[in-house]
């Protein structure tokens, strides 16, 4: 059996493990970021636990509510979410009906 990340075998992968997730665990943290972006604006939502499927879900969700474009990404510590656009006060009260933690601006 191989992994699906790096292709080795399961005995030989050093892939990190993905967290579990459990609500009120974590802290998300707001950010803007407009550097290596051509001027455009992006809210990045970093914190998140190391889960794919988890980002990948919330992600959706997120860029669904707010009508724009987006992405995930699995770091090496921390999952993080970015948003097109300015869209804090909406992922604000999305969050806080999720009840997950935020922090920032």
């Amino acid at each position: 059996m191989t992994c699906p990340n790096c292709k080795e075998l399961k005995s030989e992968c050093r892939c990190r493990p993905e967290d579990t997730v459990q609500e009120g665990q974590f802290t998300v943290v707001f950010r803007l970021e407009k550097g290596g972006r051509g001027g455009k604006t992006v809210t990045v939502l970093d914190g998140f636990p190391r889960n794919e499927e988890y980002l990948k879900t919330l992600a959706k969700e997120f860029k669904a509510k707010c009508g724009v474009g987006g992405t995930h990404i699995l770091g090496d510590k921390a999952g993080m979410i970015e948003i097109q656009g300015d869209k804090r006060d909406q992922l604000k009260k999305i969050l806080e009906a999720k009840k997950i933690k935020f922090k920032g601006m």
